[in-house]
Protein backbone atom coordinates (compact mmCIF):
# COMPACT_ATOMS: atom_id res chain seq x y z
CA UNK A 1 0.00 0.00 0.00
CA UNK A 2 1.79 3.57 -1.02
CA UNK A 3 0.96 6.59 0.81
CA UNK A 4 -1.61 8.24 -1.01
CA UNK A 5 -3.24 12.07 -0.02
CA UNK A 6 -3.44 15.35 1.84
CA UNK A 7 -3.67 15.78 5.53
CA UNK A 8 -6.67 17.82 5.17
CA UNK A 9 -8.71 15.31 3.30
CA UNK A 10 -8.62 12.91 6.30
CA UNK A 11 -11.29 13.91 8.54
CA UNK A 12 -14.09 14.02 5.78
CA UNK A 13 -13.88 10.39 4.45
CA UNK A 14 -13.36 8.92 8.35
CA UNK A 15 -16.92 10.75 9.64
CA UNK A 16 -18.31 9.29 6.59
CA UNK A 17 -17.00 5.74 7.34
CA UNK A 18 -18.11 6.61 11.13
CA UNK A 19 -14.58 6.74 12.39
CA UNK A 20 -12.14 9.09 14.31
CA UNK A 21 -8.74 9.04 14.82
CA UNK A 22 -7.93 9.41 18.66
CA UNK A 23 -6.85 12.55 20.05
CA UNK A 24 -2.94 10.73 20.29
CA UNK A 25 -3.42 9.74 16.92
CA UNK A 26 -4.32 13.46 16.16
CA UNK A 27 -1.34 14.82 17.88
CA UNK A 28 1.19 12.36 16.21
CA UNK A 29 0.36 13.26 12.89
CA UNK A 30 1.23 16.81 12.88
CA UNK A 31 4.32 16.84 11.92
CA UNK A 32 5.19 18.10 8.43
CA UNK A 33 6.00 15.01 5.93
CA UNK A 34 8.78 17.26 4.37
CA UNK A 35 11.01 16.94 7.69
CA UNK A 36 11.32 13.42 8.47
CA UNK A 37 14.92 12.00 7.39
CA UNK A 38 15.47 10.04 4.02
CA UNK A 39 15.46 6.70 3.13
CA UNK A 40 18.16 4.61 4.31
CA UNK A 41 20.69 2.27 2.36
CA UNK A 42 20.33 -1.12 0.84
CA UNK A 43 19.88 -4.32 2.98
CA UNK A 44 21.73 -7.54 2.06
CA UNK A 45 20.92 -10.47 3.29
CA UNK A 46 22.41 -12.73 6.13
CA UNK A 47 20.91 -15.98 5.35
CA UNK A 48 22.51 -17.46 8.39
CA UNK A 49 20.58 -15.37 10.58
CA UNK A 50 17.01 -17.61 9.26
CA UNK A 51 15.54 -20.62 10.56
CA UNK A 52 15.22 -23.69 8.66
CA UNK A 53 11.24 -23.70 9.39
CA UNK A 54 10.20 -19.43 9.46
CA UNK A 55 8.12 -18.25 12.62
CA UNK A 56 6.66 -14.51 12.34
CA UNK A 57 6.10 -13.72 15.77
CA UNK A 58 6.82 -9.84 15.93
CA UNK A 59 5.17 -8.49 17.95
CA UNK A 60 3.49 -5.55 15.87
CA UNK A 61 3.64 -7.87 12.83
CA UNK A 62 3.01 -11.21 13.97
CA UNK A 63 1.97 -13.75 10.68
CA UNK A 64 0.40 -16.93 11.96
CA UNK A 65 -1.15 -19.54 9.31
CA UNK A 66 -4.79 -19.60 9.36
CA UNK A 67 -4.98 -15.83 10.12
CA UNK A 68 -7.23 -13.24 8.16
CA UNK A 69 -7.42 -9.16 8.14
CA UNK A 70 -10.10 -7.44 6.57
CA UNK A 71 -9.50 -3.63 6.20
CA UNK A 72 -11.90 -1.48 4.77
CA UNK A 73 -12.06 2.17 3.96
CA UNK A 74 -11.74 4.24 0.57
CA UNK A 75 -9.25 5.33 -2.52
CA UNK A 76 -9.86 8.94 -3.11
CA UNK A 77 -13.32 8.24 -2.17
CA UNK A 78 -14.12 5.33 -3.73
CA UNK A 79 -14.97 1.93 -1.35
CA UNK A 80 -12.06 0.09 -0.64
CA UNK A 81 -11.56 -3.49 1.11
CA UNK A 82 -8.17 -5.59 1.78
CA UNK A 83 -8.55 -9.01 3.08
CA UNK A 84 -4.93 -10.18 3.58
CA UNK A 85 -4.62 -13.61 4.98
CA UNK A 86 -1.61 -15.65 6.11
CA UNK A 87 -1.41 -19.17 4.52
CA UNK A 88 0.39 -22.33 5.54
CA UNK A 89 2.72 -22.16 2.68
CA UNK A 90 6.18 -21.62 2.74
CA UNK A 91 8.30 -20.40 -0.55
CA UNK A 92 12.14 -20.30 -0.56
CA UNK A 93 13.39 -16.62 -1.94
CA UNK A 94 17.20 -15.91 -2.32
CA UNK A 95 17.93 -18.80 -0.06
CA UNK A 96 15.17 -17.74 2.87
CA UNK A 97 12.30 -19.66 3.38
CA UNK A 98 9.36 -17.06 3.73
CA UNK A 99 6.20 -17.30 4.85
CA UNK A 100 3.40 -16.74 2.11
CA UNK A 101 0.68 -13.74 2.44
CA UNK A 102 -2.44 -13.69 0.17
CA UNK A 103 -3.41 -10.42 -0.37
CA UNK A 104 -6.18 -9.41 -2.07
CA UNK A 105 -7.41 -5.64 -3.10
CA UNK A 106 -11.27 -5.34 -3.83
CA UNK A 107 -12.76 -1.98 -5.45
CA UNK A 108 -16.35 -2.81 -3.74
CA UNK A 109 -17.22 -6.34 -4.90
CA UNK A 110 -14.72 -6.65 -7.43
CA UNK A 111 -10.89 -8.01 -7.13
CA UNK A 112 -8.66 -5.45 -8.20
CA UNK A 113 -5.39 -7.29 -7.14
CA UNK A 114 -4.51 -10.44 -6.14
CA UNK A 115 -0.71 -10.65 -4.61
CA UNK A 116 1.58 -13.10 -3.11
CA UNK A 117 3.91 -11.56 -0.63
CA UNK A 118 7.03 -13.19 1.19
CA UNK A 119 7.91 -12.51 4.64
CA UNK A 120 10.86 -13.96 7.03
CA UNK A 121 11.88 -13.47 10.59
CA UNK A 122 15.19 -12.80 11.01
CA UNK A 123 16.61 -14.34 14.92
CA UNK A 124 17.28 -11.13 16.68
CA UNK A 125 13.13 -10.64 15.60
CA UNK A 126 13.16 -8.30 12.23
CA UNK A 127 10.63 -9.20 9.69
CA UNK A 128 12.05 -8.70 5.98
CA UNK A 129 10.22 -8.43 3.29
CA UNK A 130 11.61 -10.49 0.20
CA UNK A 131 9.68 -9.70 -2.59
CA UNK A 132 5.75 -9.63 -4.26
CA UNK A 133 3.78 -11.16 -6.89
CA UNK A 134 0.68 -8.77 -7.81
CA UNK A 135 -2.13 -9.55 -10.46
CA UNK A 136 -3.66 -7.16 -11.66
CA UNK A 137 -7.76 -7.83 -12.91
CA UNK A 138 -9.82 -5.67 -15.35
CA UNK A 139 -13.48 -4.39 -14.07
CA UNK A 140 -14.77 -7.87 -15.56
CA UNK A 141 -12.55 -9.78 -13.58
CA UNK A 142 -10.30 -11.52 -16.56
CA UNK A 143 -6.65 -11.17 -15.57
CA UNK A 144 -4.37 -7.61 -17.19
CA UNK A 145 -1.20 -8.29 -16.14
CA UNK A 146 1.29 -9.10 -13.39
CA UNK A 147 4.11 -5.49 -14.12
CA UNK A 148 5.46 -4.96 -10.80
CA UNK A 149 7.00 -8.35 -9.77
CA UNK A 150 9.86 -8.23 -7.76
CA UNK A 151 11.82 -10.82 -5.94
CA UNK A 152 15.33 -10.25 -3.79
CA UNK A 153 18.47 -12.13 -5.61
CA UNK A 154 16.88 -11.37 -8.88
CA UNK A 155 16.97 -8.27 -10.92
CA UNK A 156 19.24 -6.14 -8.46
CA UNK A 157 15.95 -6.16 -6.14
CA UNK A 158 17.08 -5.95 -2.76
CA UNK A 159 15.36 -7.05 0.69
CA UNK A 160 13.63 -4.24 3.06
CA UNK A 161 12.33 -4.16 6.31
CA UNK A 162 8.82 -4.87 6.91
CA UNK A 163 8.91 -4.35 11.11
CA UNK A 164 12.23 -3.94 13.15
CA UNK A 165 12.45 -6.11 16.02
CA UNK A 166 12.43 -3.59 18.61
CA UNK A 167 10.84 -0.52 16.83
CA UNK A 168 11.81 2.83 18.71
CA UNK A 169 10.98 6.61 17.63
CA UNK A 170 14.33 8.13 16.59
CA UNK A 171 15.92 5.61 15.35
CA UNK A 172 17.00 5.66 11.68
CA UNK A 173 14.81 5.34 8.60
CA UNK A 174 15.36 2.08 6.78
CA UNK A 175 14.81 0.66 3.18
CA UNK A 176 11.67 -1.35 3.10
CA UNK A 177 12.85 -2.72 -0.33
CA UNK A 178 14.16 -1.97 -3.78
CA UNK A 179 13.13 -3.47 -7.10
CA UNK A 180 14.87 -1.26 -9.53
CA UNK A 181 13.26 -2.60 -12.87
CA UNK A 182 9.83 -1.94 -11.77
CA UNK A 183 10.84 1.14 -9.81
CA UNK A 184 10.06 0.05 -6.27
CA UNK A 185 11.75 1.89 -3.68
CA UNK A 186 9.98 2.27 -0.75
CA UNK A 187 11.01 3.84 3.06
CA UNK A 188 10.22 3.81 6.66
CA UNK A 189 10.96 5.29 9.82
CA UNK A 190 9.12 4.98 13.32
CA UNK A 191 7.01 8.15 14.15
CA UNK A 192 5.26 7.48 17.45
CA UNK A 193 4.15 4.68 19.84
CA UNK A 194 1.93 4.13 22.93
CA UNK A 195 -0.96 5.40 21.04
CA UNK A 196 -4.74 4.32 21.38
CA UNK A 197 -6.82 3.39 18.71
CA UNK A 198 -10.66 2.23 18.15
CA UNK A 199 -11.33 0.63 15.10
CA UNK A 200 -14.72 -1.20 13.89
CA UNK A 201 -12.59 -4.32 15.21
CA UNK A 202 -11.67 -3.11 18.64
CA UNK A 203 -9.76 -0.91 21.04
CA UNK A 204 -6.29 -1.04 21.16
CA UNK A 205 -3.75 -0.15 23.31
CA UNK A 206 0.23 0.50 23.19
CA UNK A 207 -0.12 1.41 19.46
CA UNK A 208 3.42 1.56 17.26
CA UNK A 209 3.29 4.30 14.18
CA UNK A 210 4.92 4.26 11.52
CA UNK A 211 5.84 6.75 8.46
CA UNK A 212 5.75 5.29 5.06
CA UNK A 213 6.47 6.54 1.56
CA UNK A 214 7.92 5.78 -1.95
CA UNK A 215 11.04 8.55 -2.83
CA UNK A 216 10.23 8.02 -6.57
CA UNK A 217 6.71 9.12 -6.59
CA UNK A 218 6.86 12.51 -4.60
CA UNK A 219 3.08 12.74 -5.77
CA UNK A 220 1.92 9.75 -3.95
CA UNK A 221 2.62 11.52 -0.21
CA UNK A 222 2.99 9.59 2.67
CA UNK A 223 0.93 6.47 4.84
CA UNK A 224 0.91 6.80 8.70
CA UNK A 225 0.26 3.37 9.28
CA UNK A 226 -0.76 1.64 13.36
CA UNK A 227 0.04 -1.55 14.62
CA UNK A 228 -1.36 -2.81 17.65
CA UNK A 229 0.33 -5.43 19.66
CA UNK A 230 -0.28 -9.02 19.10
CA UNK A 231 -2.53 -7.88 16.02
CA UNK A 232 -0.62 -6.14 13.23
CA UNK A 233 -2.03 -3.56 11.12
CA UNK A 234 -4.93 -2.10 12.37
CA UNK A 235 -5.44 1.54 10.55
CA UNK A 236 -3.58 3.06 7.24
CA UNK A 237 -3.98 6.80 7.01
CA UNK A 238 -2.73 9.78 4.35
CA UNK A 239 -0.16 12.30 4.83
CA UNK A 240 -0.03 14.84 1.08
CA UNK A 241 -0.51 12.92 -2.20
CA UNK A 242 -3.07 12.25 -5.12
CA UNK A 243 -5.05 9.64 -4.11
CA UNK A 244 -6.06 9.26 -0.52
CA UNK A 245 -6.03 5.91 1.18
CA UNK A 246 -7.71 5.18 4.26
CA UNK A 247 -8.34 2.04 5.57
CA UNK A 248 -9.35 0.25 9.09
CA UNK A 249 -8.78 -2.96 10.09
CA UNK A 250 -12.87 -4.25 10.44
CA UNK A 251 -12.29 -8.12 11.34
CA UNK A 252 -9.46 -10.19 12.33
CA UNK A 253 -10.49 -14.25 12.64
CA UNK A 254 -8.92 -17.39 12.60
CA UNK A 255 -10.10 -19.52 9.69
CA UNK A 256 -11.79 -23.13 9.91
CA UNK A 257 -9.08 -26.16 7.73
CA UNK A 258 -11.73 -26.00 5.20
CA UNK A 259 -11.04 -21.50 4.60
CA UNK A 260 -7.52 -22.50 4.99
CA UNK A 261 -7.47 -24.85 2.39
CA UNK A 262 -9.06 -22.74 -0.10
CA UNK A 263 -6.81 -19.47 1.14
CA UNK A 264 -3.84 -22.18 0.00
CA UNK A 265 -5.29 -23.71 -3.22
CA UNK A 266 -5.91 -20.27 -4.39
CA UNK A 267 -2.23 -19.01 -3.27
CA UNK A 268 -1.06 -22.06 -5.27
CA UNK A 269 -2.93 -21.05 -8.05
CA UNK A 270 -1.59 -17.44 -8.27
CA UNK A 271 2.19 -19.04 -7.57
CA UNK A 272 1.61 -21.56 -10.30
CA UNK A 273 0.50 -18.61 -12.67
CA UNK A 274 3.21 -16.45 -11.91
CA UNK A 275 6.12 -18.90 -13.07
CA UNK A 276 4.40 -19.20 -16.69
CA UNK A 277 3.64 -14.88 -16.63
CA UNK A 278 6.85 -13.66 -15.28
CA UNK A 279 9.64 -16.66 -16.25
CA UNK A 280 12.38 -14.22 -15.93
CA UNK A 281 11.22 -13.11 -12.52
CA UNK A 282 9.23 -15.35 -10.55
CA UNK A 283 9.70 -18.55 -12.92
CA UNK A 284 13.08 -18.38 -11.49
CA UNK A 285 11.96 -19.28 -7.77
CA UNK A 286 10.83 -22.58 -6.58
CA UNK A 287 7.49 -23.64 -6.47
CA UNK A 288 5.40 -22.61 -2.78
CA UNK A 289 4.69 -25.90 -0.46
Amino acid sequence: MKPKARMAAIAAPLLALGLAASPAQAQASTPAADKLPGCGPAFQLDQTNFAAKPRVTNRFFPLVPGTRWVLRGSVAGSEHRVVTTVTDLTKVIDGVKTVVLLDEDFDGDAVQEAELAFFAQDRDGTVWALGEYPEEYDADGSFAGAPSVWIVGLQHATTGIAMRAHPKVGTASYSQGRAPKVDFNDCGVVFANGLSTTVPADSYQGVLETDEWAPLDPAGGHQRKFYAPGVGLVRVEPVGGDNPEILVLDSVERLSAAELRAARAHALDLDAHGRVVSPRVYGKTPPAE
